[in-house]
């Protein structure tokens, strides 16, 4: 059965969206599922930007198919060779061998990589400000290279003012009737979810994210049309902000988070003894952390959410606790800076892990250190309340 929408008279969502899939890209925890969005422009000529996962492709041909209601399928736009988005582009084309793929270079030659020993019959290599008409509507063509990938682009149709963005401004969670943002408790339910897809697919490239809201900038944008997630219609502001502040490593909030890896629940107890501390100095929003219970991705984005984390770890096996270990890893993978961070360690005979986590923050670009590491050995001592109310001072002061 066929399930689309019109997003506009000429313009039909023709996606899906996958509850079944548990971890994105193997790796990301998506409880509440993800859309694979693809639109189908239907002027003199017809467009589909974009095809879909192989998990939903069923419903995505069947889309296909209602939509069109007999015509030809005369482009498709391919704006990024991920295989979330191109993994059904061959069985696309055995259906519609006529077509012809409209794509970079780059992304042309990735074709022949995901798909080898298979030759796409029709395909227009396009370039920065390159321009399709179709009838109606003109589609131009802008590159954003490493947003996420080497070859990806956008398209900007400039009857409407609708950005086809890739896999910028897009979300974890499916779909559930309501297409639009505007129609949705957007803040409350998504913000989360796009923040933690932005910054663990994106967030390492902030400075290409810049380069792309600059020309963004340019356009009289009405509408966006993400490969992930509600399309978005208004408040467009709210949502460019929000990249661009994630983009720049700009804190969203002035806030604390305390993160802690915890053995056998001593380092917790002085952790959120800290967090008591704060809240009885007034410090509002604090959240804590369990290293080993929470999702390394919800702690990178709570990570670049928040101006201040705390970072208390055991020490294990003369290091850091593994899971502390592999956030501190993972945060400079992405790239993660200009934050202020405070340090508990803990071990019963040779507390390492302090020593260790600040030369792996060093390591990352403008990490402000804020009061005296905390050191423990096995558990907290009641003498060792001095030392926490003087670092819940100190993170007060520079709050």
């Amino acid at each position: 059965m066929q399930n689309t929408q019109h997003i506009t008279d000429d313009l039909i969502y023709v996606g899906a969206s996958d509850r079944r899939l548990a971890l994105f890209e193997n790796i990301y925890p998506i409880p509440r599922g993800v859309s694979f969005n693809s639109y189908l422009l239907l002027d003199e000529k017809t467009v589909l930007f974009d095809t879909t996962d192989a998990s939903v492709a069923p419903q995505f041909f069947d889309n296909i198919t209602f939509a069109l209601a007999g015509r030809p399928l005369d482009y498709v736009v391919v704006h990024h060779m991920e295989p979330d988005h191109a993994a059904s582009l061959m069985d696309l084309l055995l259906r519609y061998p006529d077509a012809t793929v409209v794509t970079t270079a780059k992304a042309a030659q990735m074709i022949g990589q995901f798909f080898p020993n298979t030759q796409v019959a029709h395909l227009q290599t396009v370039k920065e400000g390159d321009t399709l008409t179709t009838g109606h509507h003109t589609l131009i063509f802008t590159m954003a290279p490493m947003v996420h990938w080497p070859e990806v682009m956008m398209t900007y149709d400039q009857t409407t003012g609708t950005l086809f963005s890739a896999d910028a401004f897009g979300t974890f969670g499916a779909l559930s009737g309501n297409i639009f943002a505007d129609e949705m408790d957007f803040e409350r339910e998504w913000i989360d979810d796009a923040r933690r897809y932005f910054i663990n697919i994106v967030g390492k490239y902030g400075q290409p994210v810049q380069t792309v809201l600059k020309k963004a900038a340019a356009l009289d944008i009405k509408m966006i049309c993400p490969l992930h997630g509600p399309v978005l219609r208004s408040n467009l502001d709210y949502f460019i902000g929000k990249h661009d502040l994630w983009s720049r490593y700009e804190p969203e909030h002035r806030s604390v988070i305390i993160i802690y890896g915890s053995i056998y629940g001593h380092t917790e107890s002085a952790a959120l003894r800290l967090a008591t501390l704060l809240a009885e100095r007034g410090v509002k929003n604090i959240k804590a952390y369990d290293a080993s219970h929470t999702h390394v991705s919800e702690l990178i984005s709570e990570c670049f959410r928040a101006s201040h984390v705390v970072f208390a770890s055991s020490t294990y096996n003369n290091g850091i606790f593994t899971p502390m270990e592999n956030l501190l890893l993972d945060l400079k993978a992405h790239a993660w800076q200009r934050r202020t961070v405070a340090i508990i360690e803990n071990g019963s005979w040779a507390p390492q892990s302090g020593k260790l986590m600040r030369a792996e923050l060093e390591q990352m670009k403008e990490i402000t250190f804020v009061g005296d590491t905390v050191t423990l050995k096995s558990a907290a001592q009641p003498s060792q309340e001095e030392q926490l109310i003087a670092l819940a001072d100190s993170i007060l002061e520079s709050l």
